[in-house]
C-alpha cells in the first residue's frame, strides 16, 4: 500500500515477517468462561471489563446471540466464574455491543449506542455485583453509536459516542457523523452533553470536506493514569462518489483530551479548544495520509487503531488493506518530539489491543484471519517490533480488550469470532487470558 507523506511526516518502510523468533515468552494461561455463545460484534478495544478491588472480582461484558448484552464475574478468592447474566437486548445489531465501567458508588454501568438512535445506560441493581435485573434508561437521543466510556478519579463519568446527524435532520448528508460526549458527576443519575457544556455542536468532526470524508471513526480511546485521554481516529465517507456512508476510509489522526478543561491538544501540545474541526485535524493532528482508494480486502485504514505513550510521547499502531487484495499492512507511527514518523512492521495481522509493560515497552495482542490463537509482540519506544508469544485458543478470536486495573489470571478478554456475520449466529467462545507467576 502506498502512503502519501504530508508535511512533517517521515515515512520509512520495513517489511517484517509476522512471526519472528520470540525474544521472550510470557507464560500465559487461558480460561474459556462461556462456550459457543459469542456473536459478531463491532466493539472497539475500550471498556470490556474491570477489576473491583472491594469485591475482589473481575467483571467482563460481551455480546451474545442477537448482540444481547451479558456480564460475568470472576471471584479471585475462590477462582470461580459466575454464570453469564443477560442484562440488555442487542436488537440484532452488531453495533449495539456493551461497554462496562464502574461508578464511584460501586454499581456497574454498561453503555450501548442503539445504532443511530440513542445512548442507553444499564445499571446493576447492587454495588460490586453483576447479579440481578439491571435497570435501563436512555441518556441521550443524539442518534448515538460506538460508546466509549471512562471514569475519572473523582468519579466523573464520560461517554464519547458518534452522532449520525442525518437521522436527526434528513437534510444533513448521511456521511456527516461527528463525535460528541456526555458527562455525569453523580454516578450516572444525570447527564449533560458536550454541546451543553461547551456551546459547540460537536467535539470532533467536520461538515464540508470536498472529499465528503466527514465521518469520524475512533479506533481507540485510552485513559492514562495522569487523567489524559489519548485518541486515535480515521475518516470515512463517500469520497469522490458523493454522499455515501463509510464508502472510503482515509488518513490517521491523533489527539488527546483533557477532562479538566474539556480541551483537545495535538502531539506538540497545541491547545485546540473544546472542538476539533477539519482545519485543526489537517494542520495539527494528521499522522499519516493514506490514498483515497477502495482496498481489496479491508477498509483502509481499518476501524481499529491503537494508541499509547512511551516515555511521555505518543505512538500509534494501525493497519490497512492492500488495493490488490494482498495481506494486511501493519504500521507503527511515533511522535519523536517534533514530528511523526511511520514505518511498516508486519504483514497479515489484525492488531487488536495493547498494554504497557513499563515506561518504554508495550505488549501487542494480534490475530490472523480465520485462525485460532492470539499472537503477542513487544513494541519498544513506540518504534521497534519483536515477536513474543502465542496464546492458544480453541477457535478464532474477533475482539480483545484489556481489563481495567486487571489482576491475573484475567488480564485480557478474548471474544471469539462467530462463523457468520449475522448476529443470530453465536458460536464464538468467551475466553480470558493472563500471565501466570513463574
Amino acid at each position: 500500500m502506498r502512503l502519501m507523506a504530508p508535511p512533517l511526516l517521515m515515512l520509512s518502510v520495513l517489511t517484517a515477517p509476522a512471526h519472528a523468533t520470540p525474544e521472550r515468552a510470557a507464560n500465559f494461561t487461558t480460561t474459556t468462561t462461556a462456550t459457543s455463545v459469542a456473536a459478531r460484534s463491532d466493539r472497539r478495544p475500550v471498556a470490556g471489563g474491570l477489576y473491583d478491588a472491594v469485591a475482589k472480582r473481575t467483571f467482563v461484558s460481551w455480546a451474545g446471540q442477537y448482540e444481547d448484552n451479558y456480564a460475568q464475574s470472576f471471584d479471585h478468592r475462590t477462582g470461580v466464574w459466575s454464570a453469564p447474566v443477560k442484562y440488555a437486548d442487542g436488537d440484532s445489531d452488531s453495533h449495539n455491543y456493551p461497554t462496562l465501567v464502574q461508578a464511584g458508588d460501586g454499581h456497574l454501568l454498561s453503555f450501548r449506542g442503539r445504532h443511530n438512535v440513542e445512548l442507553v445506560l444499564n445499571r446493576s441493581p447492587e454495588a460490586h455485583s453483576s447479579e440481578g435485573v439491571w435497570s435501563e434508561r436512555v441518556i441521550s437521543t443524539n442518534a448515538a453509536t460506538y460508546p466509549m466510556p471512562f471514569v475519572l478519579a473523582d468519579g466523573t463519568i464520560y461517554v464519547f459516542f458518534r452522532e449520525t446527524s442525518h437521522d436527526l435532520d434528513p437534510t444533513i448528508p448521511t456521511d456527516t457523523r461527528p463525535m460528541l460526549y456526555v458527562v455525569s458527576k453523580d454516578n450516572g443519575r444525570t447527564w449533560k452533553t458536550s454541546t451543553e457544556l461547551t456551546g459547540t455542536p460537536f467535539a470532533i468532526g467536520s461538515t464540508g470536506r470536498a472529499d465528503n470524508m466527514n465521518e469520524i471513526y475512533i479506533g481507540q480511546l485510552r485513559q492514562e493514569p495522569d487523567g489524559r485521554v489519548r485518541i486515535v481516529y480515521t475518516l470515512a465517507g463517500g469520497g469522490p462518489e458523493g454522499h455515501l456512508h463509510d464508502r472510503y476510509h482515509r488518513n490517521i489522526y491523533y489527539t488527546w483530551f483533557n477532562p479538566k478543561n474539556l480541551h483537545f491538544y495535538s502531539a506538540s501540545g497545541r491547545d485546540l479548544g473544546t472542538q476539533i474541526d477539519d482545519a485543526d485535524q489537517e494542520r495539527y493532528l494528521k499522522v499519516a495520509e493514506t490514498p483515497l482508494a477502495l482496498p481489496g480486502a479491508v477498509k483502509s485504514p481499518d476501524y481499529i487503531q491503537l494508541v499509547g505513550t512511551t516515555l511521555g510521547l505518543p505512538f500509534l499502531l494501525w493497519f490497512s488493506g492492500d488495493e490488490a487484495g494482498g495481506p494486511l499492512h501493519n504500521y507503527l507511527s511515533w511522535w519523536n518530539g517534533s514530528r511523526w514518523q511511520t514505518k511498516e512492521v508486519a504483514r497479515g495481522l489484525r492488531v487488536r489491543e495493547m498494554e504497557p509493560l513499563g515506561p518504554a515497552t508495550w505488549r501487542v495482542y494480534a490475530t490472523e484471519d480465520g485462525k485460532p490463537n492470539v499472537n503477542t509482540y513487544l513494541v519498544r519506544l513506540g518504534r521497534t517490533w519483536a515477536a513474543e508469544a502465542v496464546i492458544p485458543t480453541a477457535k478464532p478470536v474477533q475482539r480483545i480488550e484489556l481489563v481495567k486495573d486487571f489482576r491475573d489470571p484475567v488480564r485480557v478478554l478474548l471474544s471469539g469470532a462467530s462463523s457468520a456475520r449475522e448476529v443470530a449466529v453465536a458460536d464464538g467462545d468467551i475466553t480470558v487470558a493472563g500471565v501466570a507467576r513463574r
